[in-house]
């Protein structure tokens, strides 16, 4: 038996999870006087809402490593794909739980991506299972696929940004005044860095992601493509009806993000995941 599980930052969803049959540990969310697991209890609105209300950003916590060890007790094989490595402790504290089950037993894989990026390799791994691949085989078919997923999102607001240190007040007042919307991606090191700043409406936002994916499509894995975002059921809405127009995507696969992401990306992000061939 080949267990496969992930992190709560996959943001599959509870239909995705029981359809592939995966396991998620979930990462914990501190805000104010609150703690809760990001789990789905929580959704985007709500969360934003309690920002509002305290006016102070989440943090966020990996799970610890007793929890992966708990996780990870199961007989069989068991294959843990997580949130990078470089934006979180998951990887390294499942590192250190995979340790205390005989050699092999437990195999760690860091995605070097987050949300549905990491989701694409999940699924990815489940479908190699469902196809007979041994433990072996589905580790290096995910780390095969792993350096081709896309990952980019658009965000709406720089406020999250400004608020999680991640921008000087003064941009974050420049790209409120200015309309200006990032566009941020996955760097191949597992980062995240800005791939484009878009100026103008939300529309005009989306439709840079949809000119990105048309640019490439030929090289395209186009069985599965994921719209992620915590609150933009219309924007994604959109976002799947334009790119259907670019490809014949067997599968446009549209989730919301859990409280971790949401944490970070803030209200009116849509995010565009995919792998390439």
């Amino acid at each position: 038996m080949i267990h496969i599980i992930t992190d709560s930052t996959s943001d599959l969803g509870p239909e995705l999870v029981e359809r592939y049959n995966l396991g998620v540990v979930p990462l914990a969310v501190h805000l104010a006087e609150k703690t809760f697991l990001d789990d789905f209890s929580v959704t985007g609105p709500e969360l934003f809402a309690l920002v509002e209300e305290s006016g102070v950003l989440p943090k966020t916590a990996a799970p610890s490593v007793g929890e992966f060890v708990a996780a990870f007790d199961l007989p069989g094989d068991v294959i843990y794909i997580g949130i990078s490595s470089r934006l979180s402790a998951s990887v390294a504290n499942a590192r250190l739980a995979a340790e205390t089950f005989p050699a092999g037993k437990v195999r760690v894989i860091d995605s070097l991506n987050l949300s549905t990026g990491l989701g694409l390799l999940v699924l990815h791994a489940a479908d190699l299972r469902a196809e007979g691949a041994t433990a072996d085989e589905i580790e290096r078919g995910v780390l095969a696929v792993l350096p081709k997923v896309r990952t980019s999102f658009v965000i709406d607001t720089m406020k999250y940004l400004y608020m999680g240190g991640r921008c000087t007040g003064l941009q974050s007042l420049m790209g409120g005044l200015l309309h200006i919307r990032p566009v941020i991606y996955a760097r191949p090191d597992g980062t995240l860095g800005v791939k484009d700043k878009v100026r103008g409406s939300r529309t005009r936002a989306l439709d840079s992601m949809v000119r990105a994916f048309h640019a490439h499509r030929d090289a395209v894995d186009l069985r599965r493509v994921f719209i992620t975002h915590p609150d933009s059921d219309a924007d994604a809405a959109y976002l799947s009806a334009e790119l259907a127009k670019q490809a014949p995507v067997q599968e446009i696969i549209s989730t919301h993000a859990g409280a971790v992401v949401s944490s970070h990306c803030g209200p009116g992000t849509v995010g565009l995941l995919y792998l390439l061939k």
